[in-house]
């Protein structure tokens, strides 16, 4: 949660990642053999009538019989628990899918249970693989043609599906996914939803376990369940289990509680709220970690965050101005950042932005940035809804709970972070070091240029699938030349490719002292230059 005096977070935060996008824009992918085929412009009934009709046909003993009618009311409250891209994602003429996902949201409800969970083998993809015979017809003087000799070879994946459902809360899917990843799956499409009561629904289609051996795959995504059990009991630990982290040392005050004044909540979170007060008379920022939701990862990064502020000190971070962790008090306090985030700036506000201020932002950020980089600190969740504006329009760099020293041992491989800026080794589970924040930036970045929001058609988790395979913002039409540069060298899809914050800070800078338009726009001429020069 970003230290603001204003708005939410972003689209996503706040909520369940499980949150489905707006359908009718872009249609997701079909989980379970293809998508369509259900609504074909009907409504809730029309859904229930036809699958309620295909389960009947194919003799699925739950939909026959005295219990029909029963059945039918149970399709109806089923279809009416989940948002209308559910509707549309149903494939009637697998209607059997519809009974595993109420069987799994049914066994969520018993806390012992979750993440619930189905695995099932769908199919067995052929992937034809040509080898090059004659590698040596590369060689100067060869016969182009001897090069084109190639061997057909075929090689199988097995494709599977599993179903989770649990209570819907944010970064599940950063968890679920991690999960997968965990026992070396890889996803290839996922289906997310979230129901009216509380509960989450997603539905992945995964590669890279090598046989249909559905029975092993159940019992590896149990002993990964098990190995990450600390991050699925945090919300339903008992009270003594939630004291626990305030056992150990390391809890004091460096502030005098008798100062702080607590006026209005601006926003909230899944471990905390933010408030908007004084201290000792000067406007203040007050994160509070609510006692009642706690749990050890939350405990975790309260104390990191204290830990990063305290060690910064510049004009692009937010700045600190002290702490609490006494039981009952959890409090961090820093400057009241007056005009909220740069998220709600840009998308809550709709400001559209001229070069001179794009520019003016995007230097705010890289010199916050990279005084970071040099203290070895990674931010790890840079993005629009943790930079913050203050009164004079500054952006300084916020929300450092999930930042960590580079050399505090050992290789970063967590997915950490918030897919729609996640850099794809940070996805991938690969170790990463700083330039993931490179990745970030460069989604800022556009977000600056366009005014939009990354992948807005998709879920975050659509998102983070497409990012693996190589998806990309589209390059808005009328951008600075060096600036759409830039994003691409930001972007790219190995780490040692991209420039280091100090690389950026130059490169924006010659593009600031360049003549510009009295619109904000480079001048034609200049662009003509821009597009033909490449320092």
């Amino acid at each position: 949660m970003a230290v603001a005096a204003g708005g939410g977070d972003g689209a996503e935060e706040g909520v369940g990642e499980s949150s489905s996008p707006p359908r009718e824009a872009v249609p997701a992918p079909a989980a379970s053999g293809g998508s369509g085929g259900g609504a074909g412009g009907g409504g809730l009934r029309d859904i229930c009538r036809e699958v309620f009709e295909r389960l009947v046909a194919d003799g699925h003993i739950e939909a026959v019989g005295a219990s029909g009618p029963e059945i039918r009311a149970q399709l109806e409250a089923h279809f009416n628990r989940l948002p209308t891209s559910y509707q549309l994602d149903v494939n009637v003429d697998k209607a059997e899918d519809v009974l595993i996902h109420q069987k799994v949201l049914a066994e969520a409800k018993d806390p012992d249970r979750r993440p619930a969970f189905v695995a099932r083998f769908l199919m067995l993809e052929e992937v034809n693989v040509d080898e090059t015979t004659n590698s040596d017809a590369h060689e100067e003087g060869a016969d182009i043609g001897e090069a084109l000799s190639t061997r057909s070879e075929t090689s199988y994946t097995h494709i599977h599906e599993i179903v989770f459902s649990t209570t819907d809360k944010p970064k599940l899917l950063s968890q679920l996914s991690a999960l997968l990843s965990d026992i070396g799956l890889n996803i290839r499409e996922a289906h997310v939803f979230s129901t009216t009561d509380g509960y989450s629904l997603d539905v992945f289609v995964v590669d890279g376990w090598p046989i249909e051996d559905t029975n092993g795959l159940h019992k590896a995504l149990e002993a990964s369940i098990l190995r990450n059990e600390g991050s699925w009991s945090g919300s339903d630990s008992s009270t003594s289990e939630k004291s626990l982290p305030f056992q150990a040392e390391g809890c004091e005050s460096d502030i005098d509680t008798r100062l702080l004044k607590i006026v209005k909540k601006v926003a909230s979170g899944s471990c905390g709220d933010m408030f908007l007060g004084t201290y000792a008379g000067e406007e203040v920022a007050i994160k509070v970690l609510s006692p009642e939701n706690l749990n050890q990862n939350a405990w975790n990064e309260f104390k990191q965050e204290i830990c990063i502020l305290r060690e910064v000190d510049h004009p692009n971070i937010v700045r600190f101005i002290g702490s609490c962790t006494k039981p009952p008090q959890f409090y961090i306090i820093t400057e009241c950042m007056s005009r909220g985030s740069l998220f709600d700036f840009l998308h809550n506000e709709h400001n559209v932005l001229d070069l001179p201020t794009i520019l003016k932002f995007a230097l705010d950020v890289c010199r916050g940035m990279s005084y970071l980089h040099q203290k070895g600190i990674i931010h790890r969740d840079l993005k629009s809804a943790n930079l913050l504006l203050d009164k004079d329009h500054v952006v300084k760099v916020a929300d450092f709970g999930l930042a960590r020293f580079q050399d505090q041992g050992g290789a970063m491989t967590a997915e950490t972070g918030t897919y729609r800026w996640m850099a794809p080794e940070v996805i991938n589970h690969q170790p990463y070091d700083n330039k993931a924040d490179l990745y970030s930036f460069a989604l800022v970045l556009w977000e600056l240029t366009t005014s939009k929001i990354p992948y807005t058609t998709m879920s975050p988790l659509q998102a983070a699938v497409g990012v693996r395979q190589g998806l990309r913002p589209q390059l808005p039409e009328n951008g600075h030349p060096r600036l759409l540069n830039l994003m691409q060298r930001c972007w790219e899809a190995i780490p040692s490719d991209r420039p280091s914050f100090s690389d950026i800070i130059s490169e924006l800078e010659y593009i600031q002292s360049q003549p510009q338009g009295t619109s904000g726009e480079t001048s034609q001429k200049q662009k003509d230059v821009d597009l033909g020069t490449k320092d």
